[in-house]
């Protein structure tokens, strides 16, 4: 029987890797998965039943300790030492039984996965060279693209092993720059895609509708959604419907209790809340993130993997600095880069529907957003396309 171990660090690396062992698990049933979520809960696994080989645990950092030492302190007090030497005692026993390891995201669970002995196989979800060059191939700064690629030397040194038996990469500029370099990679497209997919049923909204991305991690995404509404009330006389799409994981009450002056009204959608001010509606919803995507014809977003999605379906996004630790100037920045012109990054929150509106009364404007979106994130159906490779992988 084939056996297979996914390590993953993070909410959207979870979720990328969830939908990749629902396609493998599609095309061959009788494969034994298990899935290591190195950060958090795993709950992306645990709702289409794939079983944890080790309970998670919520750190302070949410993951993102590279983006400040201080979070990287936090994470030690709450015992991330602890957490990941069980962690690597548990693949150890896991792999004593034999079985090939697919981590996903970037070098810690690949570190993990090339340290366990076993053989193993990457997708690379935080890493592209479009954060090194613009369209033209022009680097954006001095001494970026020194090593040839965003994945660095020795990020590639773990690809060298003869262990490591499939890399996958996010987008096609990536995957050719690493073939030049003599890497043999795949690109089956992004999986992040195909967790949006199928498009839903035609919106039962008329008006102009806009959704609000506050992120998914607390207490982050509460503050960032203070942050969204405080952009959204000078324009109360605008005829406006928002579709605040709410990770399940952040309590809806709390974000509720933050609406001052709207007042709540039925809502037209099943599972949702709905509130009024002045010309504007606002629905909340833990359970419509696919639809108010594809419904909406625009995003004001705080938001990683959320923020990747909406412009891969061709919306034009605003966007503008919270307080992190995830979603800083410098994390806007480098989201700015990934994901070109579909991204718009406004030093003022005030700005963000002023700003939509100009960029729908564009047509040649937001043809190419659209052409953007396919070009950064790639077309639906990458998971069972990457499923298909790693079922060879298995097979030899």
């Amino acid at each position: 029987m084939k056996r297979l171990l996914c390590l993953s660090n993070g909410h959207g690396e979870d979720a990328i890797a969830s939908v990749t062992l629902q396609a493998l698990k599609q095309r061959c049933p009788d494969i034994d998965l298990m899935a290591l979520p190195l950060v958090g809960l795993g709950s992306a696994y645990t709702r289409l039943g794939i079983p944890l080989l080790h309970p998670g645990k919520v750190l302070p950092s949410g993951g993102f300790i590279y983006m400040d030492l201080r979070h990287l302190w936090r994470d030690l007090k709450a015992g991330l030492l602890g957490l990941l030497g069980s962690q690597i005692r548990t693949i150890q026993a896991w792999q004593q039984s034999g079985g090939h390891l697919l981590a996903v995201g970037d070098i810690v669970p690949l570190l993990l996965a090339y340290s366990s002995g076993s053989t193993y196989s990457f997708i690379g979800t935080a890493k592209s060279d479009y954060y090194l060059y613009d369209r033209t191939g022009r680097p954006y700064g001095w001494g970026r693209g020194w090593a040839g690629s965003d994945y660095l030397p020795w990020e590639r040194w773990l690809w060298r092993s003869p262990r490591c038996r499939g890399i996958f990469v996010r987008d096609r500029l990536t995957a050719k720059g690493l073939q030049q370099l003599g890497y043999t990679v795949h690109y089956c497209g992004n999986p992040m895609m195909d967790l949006v997919m199928p498009p839903p049923e035609r919106s039962p909204l008329s008006t102009k509708t806009i959704v609000l991305l506050p992120g998914s991690r607390a207490p982050e995404a509460y503050r960032n959604w203070q942050r969204i509404l405080q952009a959204l009330t000078p324009y109360q006389d605008q005829p406006l419907i928002f579709l605040a799409a709410v990770s399940p994981g952040l309590n809806l009450e709390i974000l509720e209790q933050r609406l001052e002056g709207w007042q709540p009204i039925a809502s037209p959608l099943p599972q949702t809340s709905a509130w009024q001010l002045g010309q504007q509606q606002l629905i909340l919803s833990s359970h419509h993130f696919r639809e108010f995507l594809h419904w909406a014809a625009g995003g004001i977003a705080l938001a990683g993997t959320a923020t990747e999605q909406c412009v891969g379906l061709g919306k034009p996004v605003v966007t503008f600095a919270g307080e992190g630790p995830q979603f800083t100037r410098h994390f806007a920045r480098r989201q700015k880069r990934l994901l070109g012109e579909s991204i718009f990054l406004l030093d003022d929150p005030l700005e963000a529907l002023p700003t939509l509106w100009r960029i729908w009364q564009d047509a040649e404007l937001l043809a190419r957003i659209a052409a953007n979106g396919v070009e950064r994130m790639g077309h639906p159906g990458a998971s069972d396309r990457i499923a298909e490779e790693l079922l060879k992988i298995l097979s030899n």
